[in-house]
């Protein structure tokens, strides 16, 4: 069966990119470099967008089982408790954004969720094969794959590098990854288990004449590890007993002990942008297209939604269409550097708010509108939620109208047309629509009635507007 599109790497990106391509009766296949699959927290932060972009695909209610919200963090500087700090303020839900809060989930925890749903569509991450070279044409792409029983060639149609920072696909593309690698900021993160400590909070234990130096301990859900992390000075090797000297030296206790190491490394600022995305039949997503500094949680985020918009992209295999995804995730991943850089300046400098993490970085404002346009909502902006009655008057959401690989079309107190395979199409009308009984007697489509208003007021529609959402979520 002639394979539709090659995913070289299985992280958050490839594994989302995957199911939404397998979820179109796509034939693909996804390979990983790597013997056996990642096991750690790494990126743990699950930004509201992708909660959204989580729920199209049909993992969230396991990410929300699973997960939990970011804790309280309790500082203390030369072993006195000093105060408590939240990384932001809880939020409520609304009418138009049921997720507003990040969720905490281990990457390799996201990653076993992903895998299990790409599963259900039939495919499995092969591990232990690499991609070494490739060729592309103006009909597909030949690849040249090495595993445990040699080599072979296979032929898709497209190619998708979600290989990390090291990118062998950017590589052999000759595409300049731009930016910079600071080596003189350095800090030692990963996983431990920490005895005496109550896992339901966050710790960060200070210098008593510096508060930038010094542990972080952020609790991971499944368990009693905890995501640690510490500025490094010196050449030290990342084992427990050099944690656990840290540990003792900015908590000023000698009842915590570290009980296990699953997972370290030596982590320094890597910010650097590719400076193209694709190029004909081969595309680059996630690490592989951009890196960031982990403040802010953004990387593990935007790789994810770069998979969420190239998967109907690829899908409907449209030159000009393709050509958009450069254009609307370059200049996201752009914008989204500049939050992480700026959020690691300030926890450089000693900013006493160096912790908070404001709206931009939940990436619900995250939109392809063109410049100059001032409307407040427009087309490339999110399509916001909206709860709704059906016509048995049971409740609906319009997210779960979006749920899947189609577009959607609202049609506002008019009648839509009969759907087809790729846009499904509704009315929605007004709480007291004037035009509502000639509507409920015309059954060329489905009808769905606002509730107080929230869908009108959402999408700014007046009677007769027809709105076509995108099948990523996005206004068309």
């Amino acid at each position: 069966m002639p394979i539709h599109t090659l995913i070289a790497g299985a992280g958050p990106t490839g594994l989302t990119l995957a199911i939404d391509l397998a979820r179109r009766g796509l034939a693909i296949r996804i390979v990983d470099k790597a013997t056996e699959y990642f096991d750690g927290s790494r990126g743990d932060g699950l930004q509201p967008r992708t909660l959204e972009v989580f729920d199209d695909l049909g993992v969230l209610p396991a990410i929300l089982a699973l997960g939990s919200p970011q804790p309280v963090f309790q500082v203390f500087q030369g072993g006195s408790r000093i105060r408590e700090i939240r990384m932001s303020d809880p939020k409520e839900p609304t009418a138009d954004v049921p997720y507003p809060n990040p969720w905490v989930l281990g990457q390799s925890q996201t990653e076993a969720l992903l895998r299990h749903r790409l599963e259900e569509f039939g495919v499995r991450v092969e591990l232990g094969t690499e991609l070494i070279g490739f060729v592309q044409d103006d009909d597909g792409v030949t690849a040249t794959l090495a595993g445990a029983d040699g080599s072979e060639t296979v032929r898709a149609a497209y190619l998708v590098g979600a290989d990390g920072a090291a990118s062998i696909v950017r590589k052999e593309l000759g595409i300049a990854f731009e930016g910079t690698t600071d080596d003189s900021v350095r800090m030692l993160l990963g996983d431990v288990q920490v005895t005496g400590l109550d896992h339901a909070y966050g710790y960060w234990f200070a210098a008593p004449d510096d508060p930038r130096e010094g542990i972080v301990l952020s609790p991971l859900p499944g368990g009693q590890h905890f995501q640690f992390g510490t500025p490094l000075t010196g050449q030290v090797e990342p084992t427990a007993a050099t944690l656990q000297s840290y540990l003792d030296k900015y908590s000023g206790r000698t009842d915590l002990r570290i009980d296990e190491l699953r997972w370290s490394t030596v982590w320094r600022p890597n910010t650097r942008l590719a400076q193209r995305f694709a190029e004909r039949r081969v595309f680059l997503a996630g690490d592989a297209a951009h890196v960031h500094p982990p403040a802010g949680g953004q990387g593990l985020n935007t790789g994810v939604q770069d998979a969420y918009n190239l998967g109907w992209k690829l899908a409907d295999g449209s030159r000009d269409l393709l050509d958009t995804y450069e254009t609307e995730r370059r200049q996201v991943a752009a914008r989204v550097l500049g939050i992480s850089t700026a959020l690691l300046r300030k926890h450089t400098e000693g900013d006493e708010d160096a912790h908070r993490r404001g709206e931009e970085t939940r990436q619900l404002d995250i939109s392809y509108r063109e410049p100059g346009l001032t409307a407040r909502l427009t087309t490339g902006d999110r399509a916001p939620d909206a709860p709704l009655w059906d016509s048995e008057g049971r409740p609906i959401r319009l997210f779960e109208l979006f749920r899947g690989p189609h577009a959607t079309l609202l049609c506002f107190d008019c009648q839509a047309p009969a759907p087809t395979a790729h846009t499904h199409a509704w009315t929605i009308l007004g709480p007291d629509s004037s035009s509502a009984e000639a509507v409920r007697t015309n059954n060329a489509a489905p009808h769905l009635t606002d509730i107080d208003g929230y869908a009108f007021a959402a999408y700014d529609a007046s009677p007769g507007d027809r709105i076509l959402i995108r099948p990523d979520g996005h206004l068309a």
